[in-house]
């Protein structure tokens, strides 16, 4: 097989020709140089078709397509868009850090460009609708227009009407608007797509229906973890992409890939992987070893909420700390302990005058770590910086996975039991720690996912902090997540990420506040 780029089309020798001819009316039979060739149009129609024949067709995209944005694709990328753009419904099983948005998003645009698709609605976690899937399209895509629909019911549905090209919604809000865009849609993406693993669940229902009602659209679904609890969890992902090798029931699929041990205790089987394996199709899967050309450390963020609670307290505490620069209070000398007041807001839990811990509702920040987790599949470290953050995080997690704790409070011997049994046994899943208690030389290789809950003042510690999942001649790259709700952490945060000094930011951000 050659592709002729000139021409737009392939060239096939093949000792069957009528198979191909007869299938495609577009194809020709030419002779060159004496031998008897078939000449086929490069579409992502032809190549589908070409694809189901048996024959390793290219995308299109591959050859005709300049790839959009600030950075060139890898490798990976540039399969896993192929792919989709010849898969109506498919399955995209890349690990979290590969890049999994950016070849959703070019393969979309290909199908735009191409007029195969006209509107995108995009599905995924509510920390990833703006800072993810909106800042990756605005930043990339020139032409391209994107809106989130985010708020209230009545301003989702308003922000539906907006002209554009992608509409991002979270998961839970899909249901809101889905009679209202019947129709709208040619290609939905559901990112982090294993919150529709429960058949029984309403998310699975909405989409399910939505799909019925509209058959013409593309799905894809995204996830790295398709199975984060049993091999059963597979069944309803097949189910969507209209595997040809899933079994129509749920129950049928669950006796293949376990056995009862008594009731209501079953255990997966043996080769329950492998069935797996077969039943998620039509599926691409990059692991983070397989991609040898990513950077060092893939950096990402998500973007919370403050709840009502949070955003009065740190509100109040803005226009205190506006009073005390007016008066000349703030000083370089205090500006750090004063930033780490609205840090303590900002992660759910402030420190009272007596030293006592307030626990404010901060469930969008937590939600987001547990969304990590589940995405990263493997361990993962969770870095604190307020000891009393930590210990109510800590209670969150452990309803969840097994979870160690370091800070200031734990032994020596402890600490060390406790690295031991994170980098060399299956628990504690979850470290959750303190930055200053991560000294040189500690190597926690096991995991290869960090997430900062908040971010930290020394440039120092972050940078040892994420040292700890570096290794040498590591083969994949290490992920670094930020979660993030105010101007102030994201400031924070690319200071830490580029090296600058953070004195004078918090002085900054309250100029800024009196201007406005």
């Amino acid at each position: 097989m050659l592709v002729l780029p000139n021409a737009r089309a392939l060239l096939l020798k093949l000792s069957n020709p009528n198979r191909v001819l007869e299938t495609l009316p577009s194809a020709k039979q030419v002779t060159i140089k004496g031998s008897e060739a078939v000449v086929v149009p490069l579409r992502l129609e032809e190549a589908t078709v070409l694809q189901s024949l048996g024959f390793d067709a290219p995308s299109p995209i591959m050859h005709f397509y300049e790839w959009q944005g600030r950075f060139k694709p890898y490798e990976h990328q540039k399969q896993t868009a192929g792919f989709l753009t010849l898969n109506k419904k498919a399955l995209v099983l890349n690990d979290i850090g590969t890049g999994k948005t950016q070849s959703a998003l070019w393969a979309a645009d290909y199908l735009i460009e191409t007029g195969a698709v006209k509107k995108v609605l995009i599905m995924s976690p509510l920390s990833t609708l703006k800072r993810v899937w909106d800042d990756a399209v605005f930043t990339n895509f020139v032409g391209r227009k994107s809106v989130v629909l985010h708020g209230s019911a009545e301003k989702r549905r308003k922000l539906l009407k907006t002209d554009a090209d992608f509409y991002i919604i979270n998961h839970d809000g899909f249901g809101i608007i889905a009679d209202e865009c019947h129709g709208m849609f040619d290609l939905l993406i559901v990112d982090e797509a294993a919150v529709l693993r429960n058949p029984s669940t309403r998310r699975f229902k909405e989409v399910r229906n939505w799909m019925a009602r509209n058959p013409q659209a593309r799905l894809w679904l995204m996830t790295g973890t398709p199975t984060p609890n049993e091999p059963t969890d597979a069944w309803a992902l097949a189910r969507l992409v209209d595997s040809p090798f899933i079994p129509k029931t749920y129950t049928a699929f669950r006796e293949q890939v376990m056995y009862k041990l008594k009731q209501y205790t079953w255990v997966p089987r043996p080769e329950s992987v492998e069935i797996v394996r077969h039943v998620l199709h039509p599926a691409i899967r990059y692991t983070r070893d397989e991609c040898f050309d990513l950077p060092e450390t893939v950096f990402q963020t998500r973007q919370v909420d403050l709840t009502p609670d949070q955003r009065k307290h740190y509100d109040k505490m803005i226009k205190h700390l506006i009073t005390e620069a007016e008066d000349g209070a703030i000083t370089a000398v205090n500006e750090a302990v004063k930033m780490q007041k609205l840090i303590q807001i900002s992660c759910g839990v402030a420190y009272g005058e007596d030293g006592q811990h307030i626990e404010l509702d901060c469930a969008p920040r937590v939600n987001a770590v547990k969304e990590v987790i589940e995405e990263a599949g493997g361990k993962i470290i969770v870095f604190v910086p307020l000891t009393g953050t930590l210990n109510m995080l800590e209670r969150e997690l452990s309803k969840h996975w097994t979870v160690g704790v370091v800070n200031g409070e734990v032994s020596s011997n402890k600490r060390n039991e406790i690295f031991q049994n994170f980098q060399h046994s299956p628990h504690p899943k979850v470290l959750v720690a303190h930055p200053a208690t991560m000294a040189h030389g500690l190597t926690l290789t096991s995991a290869s996912t960090i997430v900062w809950y908040g971010p930290i003042t020394s440039n120092e510690q972050y940078v040892q902090a994420n040292g700890r999942v570096e290794r040498i001649g590591k083969k994949h790259a290490s992920n670094v997540v930020h979660i993030e709700a105010t101007d102030l952490e994201y400031k924070m945060y690319h200071r830490l990420q580029s090296k600058q000094k953070l004195q004078g930011l918090l002085l900054d951000l309250i100029q800024q506040d009196t201007t406005r």
